[in-house]
Parts: C-alpha cells; sequence; structure tokens
C-alpha cells in the first residue's frame, strides 16, 4: 500500500521537476488506452493531479473538485486533466471516472509515472508496498513544459488556487503571451508544375493502397491500420531514374535551406510516395509525431511537397504551437522536425496529391539498422 503521507525531507529520494522543464514523456495504461502515449495530447493546456488514492478524505475531496465542482474546466480544447492513480481500488470501485470532454485518468499501478514526475522515489524498487506518496498538481503549457507545480495542503487550499490558475490562463494560441509560430520551412518551388502534374498522374493510372503508421508493441515496431486515425492512399515509386530525378530537386532546393536554418546535412531519404487524401474517403490524419518507434526513430525530417492546389482542407498543423494551419504553394514544401506534433486536417473537397518523404543522415541510417532486431512482421529490415 502506498503511504499518501508526506515523506520526512532527506530521507528518500524523489526527482525534483521545476518550473520550465520539459515534462517527461511516457506511455501507461489510462481510462482512455491501455497504452496511452502522453506525448500525443499536447496542443492545449494539460493538468496533471498526482492524488494518489481516492480512498482517503483528501484523495476524495480532490477527485470532487474536478470531478463535479470545477467540471466545466476541463473541455479537452483549452484544458485537459489526467488523474495519476496508484490504487487499483480508484477503478474498481468508481471512484475516478473518465468523463469526456476533458478528464481521464492513468492507472500508475507500477509507479511509472510517479518516479518520472517525483510523486514516489525515483529509486524505490518496483513493487514495493511501502512507498510515500508526494501528492501534487502539475499544470504543463501546450508545449509539454511544466508551467506551475501545486503541492496539496493539509487544509485543501490547493484546490481553490489550481482552479483560479486555470480560469485566468490565457487562450491556447497566446499561452507564451503573443503567437509563437512553428518552427518549420516554407519553401516555394520545389517541384515544377509539370512534375508535379507528371506524379500525380503516375498515381491516377496506377493506383493507391491504403496506408497505415506504426506503432510500438510489446517492443516491436508494427504497421496499424485505423481510419479513424489515419485516411490516406500511396503509390509507390520504384522507377530508378524519377527517383533519381526527386533526389536531386531536394538535394538541390530543400537540403540547403535546412542547412541554413538547422545547422544539419541531410545525406539520406527514405520513402518514394505519391499520396492522397481524398474528399471521398475523409482523408486525414490526426496529431501524431513521425519517430517515436524504434523502427522510424531514424527520421530526422519530414517534407510535406503539394502536387496540387485545387482542394480544400488537408492543411498541416502543429498543435503545440496554436491552430494555424499551413497550406504550401503548388510545388512548394513545408518541412519540420519528425518530433514536432502535427496533424493533417480532413480534405473537404477534391483531392490532395503530396509527395511525403523523410530526411536523415549517415549517423541515423546507423541508427535505423541497429533497429532491425526490433521490427515485427511485415516491416522491412534496412541495410545503412
Amino acid at each position: 500500500m502506498i503511504d499518501p503521507n508526506e515523506p520526512a525531507p532527506g530521507k528518500l529520494a524523489y526527482r525534483a521537476l521545476q518550473v520550465g522543464d520539459p515534462a517527461p514523456w511516457f506511455t501507461q495504461a489510462c481510462t482512455a488506452n491501455p497504452q496511452y502515449h502522453f506525448e500525443a495530447a499536447a496542443g492545449r493546456y494539460l493538468v496533471l493531479c498526482f492524488y494518489g488514492t481516492g480512498s482517503d478524505e483528501i484523495g476524495y475531496e480532490t477527485l470532487r473538485v474536478f470531478q463535479e465542482t470545477h467540471r466545466d474546466l476541463f473541455d479537452d480544447d483549452k484544458i485537459a486533466l489526467f488523474g495519476v492513480s496508484c490504487d487499483p481500488s480508484d477503478a474498481s470501485e468508481a471512484r475516478a471516472r473518465q468523463i469526456l470532454p476533458g478528464i481521464r485518468h492513468f492507472w500508475d499501478i507500477d509507479g511509472r509515472i510517479g518516479r518520472l514526475y517525483g510523486a514516489i522515489p525515483h529509486d524505490a524498487a518496483p513493487g514495493h508496498t511501502q512507498v510515500a506518496l508526494r501528492r501534487f498538481w502539475m499544470v504543463l503549457n501546450p508545449t509539454l513544459r511544466i508551467r506551475a507545480i501545486f503541492p496539496f495542503r493539509g487544509d485543501g487550499s490547493d484546490r481553490e488556487e489550481v482552479m483560479t490558475c486555470l480560469r485566468a490562463l490565457p487562450p491556447v494560441d497566446r499561452f507564451a503571451g503573443f503567437e509563437v509560430p512553428a518552427p518549420i520551412l516554407i519553401i516555394p518551388d520545389v517541384f515544377e508544375p509539370d512534375f508535379c502534374r507528371h506524379l500525380i498522374g503516375l498515381y491516377q493510372k496506377h493506383g493507391g493502397e491504403e496506408s497505415g503508421f506504426m506503432r510500438e508493441v510489446d517492443g516491436k515496431t508494427v504497421a496499424a491500420h485505423d481510419p479513424g486515425y489515419k485516411r490516406r492512399k500511396d503509390f509507390t515509386i520504384t522507377d530508378p531514374d524519377l527517383i533519381g530525378q526527386l533526389q536531386r530537386r531536394i538535394m538541390r532546393r530543400v537540403n540547403p535551406e535546412i542547412e541554413k536554418v538547422h545547422f544539419f546535412r541531410p545525406t539520406r531519404m527514405e520513402r518514394y510516395i505519391v499520396s492522397c487524401y481524398a474528399a471521398e474517403d475523409g482523408g486525414h490524419f490526426r496529431a501524431h509525431r513521425d519517430n517515436t518507434t524504434k523502427g522510424t526513430a531514424h527520421r530526422r525530417f519530414a517534407v510535406s511537397i503539394n502536387l496540387n492546389d485545387d482542394f480544400e482542407g488537408g492543411e498541416v498543423s502543429f498543435p503545440e504551437y496554436g491552430s494555424r494551419s499551413y497550406k504550401a504553394p503548388l510545388g512548394g514544401a513545408v518541412v519540420f522536425s519528425a518530433p514536432l506534433l502535427h496533424a493533417v486536417s480532413k480534405v473537404t473537397t477534391g483531392r490532395r496529391f503530396a509527395f511525403l518523404p523523410f530526411l536523415y543522415d549517415e549517423a541515423a541510417a546507423r541508427i535505423r539498422e541497429a533497429n532491425n532486431a526490433a521490427l515485427g512482421e511485415g516491416v522491412g529490415a534496412y541495410k545503412a
């Protein structure tokens, strides 16, 4: 049983996160998903409430404050709250409830989150039955950096202090006091119009196949399909001459801008596809990052080149930096770092055709090859 009493100072070693620090990423069982990837929740204010257990008066009253009294604060657009419980009975006795939109709970029975955030000692042995719990609230900004920390107080005054803080938060788009532009590159004229039409013609001649996305399952990178998460069809280019033409345009027109802005020199390119987000399919891609599995960890930059402009929707957005979305001009590219959270909005009219490679370098190529052992069935191995 975890002891919810505050430990005596100096007796146990807890991680000490501070305001301004990046919040650690983790995957843990949640009321919404047995394997919830916390980093995907960025793009709004997040509240982590380390109440530990709802079985005593402090935990019970804390749950009541955000699940009932101030439930209106949590809408998933501006603010989402994640309670963190280490007591299995909070689930079995329904003390901690998922209330959508806005309120979810992590079941941190193994203490994974608690160790990362300093709620339990980071050197406590897994399965330890007597661990002193530190209870606190943590408010994160949309880029998953710590904005405020509120330790629990014996008189419960922390609860109203947190709610007052949340009600005073500025709009998500102005979390820093003004609009923060996404750290991306916009590069016009990467492909000529005739070249764009040629690539679209290949797709129209050969058709595309429904594409999925990568997930980490039991330590292996596997392909997954979920039309509610992603809907897109791809045609894979295999003609060596055309691949060479694509490479030369990227090397001449994209790489120099990456080198200038990011001081990084790409030397390799992954994936030669013409992709189609079609209105008739509800084409879209929900918020995701491009390098979060062993099989994709080598990716350094994503490139999104529009091959046409006669469509509506299908714009790329970066939720950590506000709601603004971007539509590159015909033949132009949006280039961004692979770890950035990004999404493609639903195409509402027409079809969006795009060329979507990833860029990396020799060091990343060695990482890609070393991770072959972590690839699941159907995910092709790589030789640097």
